[in-house]
């Protein structure tokens, strides 16, 4: 991939540099696959060593035999039993961002982030902002389209993982690290959807506190390579097909109408359908292989009836990303083959 792509690797107990992603990454995901071992999240802009984590509200930690490099076909783990046990097998998820000065803002922008990267043809953004704890009060995002993804927490204390979906839209928030349904609450997005410059946060804490320090992801959806939408199961092994435009090599799905996992699903380690090895982003476990779906030429289908991933009558949330970006000269993504 040239903006995405999944990474497996075996565990070694010594440094271990790993390449072949395809491109110095700006985010690294890292999860073990064999044992139950937290999620460790690390970007270029807090910098190397220093790791959150998806299923706790943990504050950052720095871990010295963490991620310790970003290379440009990959990056580099020390000897943390989280990112290299020995014969322990792991999953990464790389996304590639970029440009690091010239963001945009507006006359409505009340918040500058402080450093960051983005890359607007791949539609993501990973900055630090520091909160300025009013209802209302803007960040400036720089994907230059309107955000359908975002995530943000707090770096320096322990708050949740808030998370926004624009299918549910701004009067709604999802937590990273739980399993709970949608929450109403003013004081996350202030009841407001994001536009093409600026997020809109509320008072909360977990978001927006004064002179509190923030991480955020942010993703807009392009065609042909990344899609942010909903769908409603079935509950049977003729399950729904949901259209992307693209043959996913990432899938994120979570329930919405009840409380289930955030499930995640790539295209190395099931590398043919069925698609069935997982993980949760909020729990630690280890690798399971109870749903099953298939990455199709342009979106992705259920065989199972499985309450996380496809039950009858629930409702769902996707993010979903491409082995391959873009279209060609006809508007045909060009993966679909």
């Amino acid at each position: 991939g040239l903006y995405f792509n999944t990474k497996l690797y075996t565990g070694t107990g010594s440094s271990l540099a790993n390449t072949g992603v395809g491109f110095q990454p700006d985010w690294v995901w890292i999860k073990g696959r064999s044992g139950a071992t937290e999620h460790v999240l690390t970007d270029s802009v807090r910098g190397v060593t220093k790791e959150l984590s998806s299923d706790d509200t943990g504050a950052e930690e720095t871990v010295a035999q963490g991620l310790t490099a970003f290379g440009s076909d990959g990056f580099t783990v020390g000897t943390d039993g989280s990112y290299n046990t020995s014969s322990a097998t792991y999953t990464s998820w790389n996304w590639k961002a970029g440009t690091t000065s010239g963001i945009v803002t507006n006359a409505s922008t009340d918040i500058t982030p402080s450093a960051y990267s983005f890359n607007q043809t791949a539609g993501f953004n990973v900055f630090k902002f520091t909160g300025a704890g009013n209802s209302g009060d803007t960040v400036a995002h720089g994907l230059g389209a309107i955000p359908e993804f975002i995530i943000i927490k707090v770096t320096g204390t322990t708050h949740g993982w808030i998370t926004y979906h624009g299918a549910l839209g701004g009067t709604k928030n999802l937590n990273l690290e739980t399993s709970n349904a949608p929450a109403t609450a003013i004081s996350r997005w202030n009841n407001t959807n994001p536009d093409s410059v600026n997020i809109t946060l509320g008072n909360s804490n977990n978001v927006n506190g004064a002179s509190t320090d923030y991480i955020c992801y942010a993703f807009s959806g392009k065609q042909g390579y990344s899609k942010f939408g909903e769908y409603t199961g079935n509950g049977n092994a003729a399950g729904p097909f949901v259209y992307t435009g693209f043959k996913p090599a990432f899938l994120m799905c979570k329930r919405t109408d009840d409380a289930s996992e955030w499930s995640m699903f790539d295209n190395k380690r099931n590398t043919f359908n069925v698609v069935n090895h997982h993980v949760y982003a909020d729990l630690p476990n280890a690798e399971g292989d109870d749903d099953d779906l298939d990455f199709t030429a342009n979106g992705f289908k259920f065989r199972r009836d499985a309450g996380n991933t496809n039950g009858s009558g629930a409702t769902y949330i996707y993010a979903a990303f491409a082995e391959a970006p873009f279209v060609n000269s006809n508007g045909v993504p060009c993966n679909a083959r």
